[in-house]
């Protein structure tokens, strides 16, 4: 697998140790694609900021190949919001991962950046790196005290939800039955959050918390990584008054490439992320939409060993309650037609024949979520 090491990687994908869970654990897994992007190129990929706001792109417990750098290096990707944590580490646990990832940044700086502000995304650009934003995906490292909010903020962590699918301190995920919205401590965290100018995500919220930690905040939110519960309704999509009220704070909403945009168990095809986008691009406007892939940057080898790793994650995920309707091993968690490091450019030149301007698809793919950071970072 040239140079790869592939039980290396099965057993890092089993036992959860890479950022944001099964499709960016995939993604993580194998390289490399078969998809020929260079059959679907758009000519401003190049010079655009391109940012992906849900993604994956090392694992904590393996040294990234001069393979796989190349390959972050060849994806025209400026930066993305990689989940740190896994859903249940608690303080101990997330603080190492913290500092693991930190020092991973470090050691390969020639080609990974830590991201602090919007700036360093246009230097990180400039520099033909990627950069690097920490993110969590889940609460169980704060307390009561929420003192790790400012903590975690001061580490370099940019990006925070409120909730996963289930339960938390601050609010109810969307898998939860009785969503009783934020909570008085989820109040008190929005609070900190903003004033340590943590961009807040509601992604896998339940309708209530959304609405209430909407209502609740003073600065932009995002929803990083959805679907359209108008195209296909599902509990990990949200719908329209979501789309647009996150849209109303000044935030965005990123559509991810995952198998919840569509129903039965058939392989997704790109058409169908593309009807995502182009549904929300009406519902919250040009300058309110992005792109948060729940996917890694290296592509996906869709082989056995691939297919027994994601049996055994989504048979671990339900055991453990964090499973979303839908996740089988039956429909890979990826949409193959965007299976490469290149699928930003790729969805990029889709809605270019859609006939989404130039400027527009520029906005979708990376400056919408350049103006976020600045407003809410900066």
């Amino acid at each position: 697998m040239n140079g790869i090491n592939r039980r290396a990687l099965i057993k890092s994908l089993v036992s959860g140790s890479v950022g944001s869970y099964l499709a960016i654990n995939s993604g993580i897994l194998n390289a490399f694609s078969g998809v020929d992007a260079g059959k679907s190129t758009w000519n401003q990929y190049g010079s655009s900021i391109v940012i992906d706001g849900l993604s994956g792109a090392f694992s904590l417990r393996e040294p990234i190949s001069e393979e796989v750098l190349g390959i972050f290096k060849n994806s025209g990707i400026s930066a993305l919001n990689m989940t740190v944590p896994y859903p249940g580490d608690d303080y101990t646990e997330t603080l190492k991962k913290v500092e693991k990832t930190k020092s991973i940044i470090e050691q390969n700086s020639n080609y990974l950046s830590l991201i602090h502000s919007a700036s360093d995304i246009l230097k990180a650009k400039q520099e033909s790196k990627l950069g690097i934003i920490m993110g969590f995906q889940s609460t169980e490292m704060f307390d009561e005290s929420l003192s790790g909010i400012s903590e975690f903020a001061k580490m370099g962590v940019k990006i925070m939800q409120v909730s996963y699918n289930g339960p938390s301190i601050l609010g109810s995920g969307g898998l939860v039955k009785e969503d009783s919205g934020i909570t008085p401590l989820g109040k008190k965290a929005i609070e900190i959050m903003e004033a340590e100018k943590v961009l807040i995500d509601l992604s896998h919220s339940g309708k209530k918390t959304v609405s209430s930690a909407i209502s609740q905040s003073k600065s932009p939110i995002v929803i990083s990584h959805t679907g359209c519960n108008a195209i296909y309704d599902h509990p990990r999509n949200n719908d329209d008054t979501e789309l647009k009220a996150a849209a109303d704070t000044g935030g965005l909403v990123g559509i991810y490439l995952m198998p919840f945009l569509e129903g039965g168990e058939h392989e997704i095809k790109a058409d169908v992320v593309i009807e995502h986008i182009l549904h929300a691009y009406k519902v919250c406007g040009e300058d309110h939409i992005a792109i948060g892939s729940d996917q890694g940057v290296v592509p996906v080898n869709d082989g056995p060993e691939y297919r027994e790793g994601i049996r055994k994650e989504v048979e671990r995920r339900i055991a453990a309650g964090i499973s979303a309707p839908g996740e089988t091993p039956s429909r890979p968690p990826f949409i193959p037609e965007l299976n490469s490091e290149r699928r930003m450019e790729l969805i990029a030149y889709r809605l270019s024949q859609k006939g989404i301007p130039d400027r527009v698809v520029e906005k979708i793919i990376g400056k919408n979520w350049l103006r976020v950071f600045a407003s809410v970072w900066n």
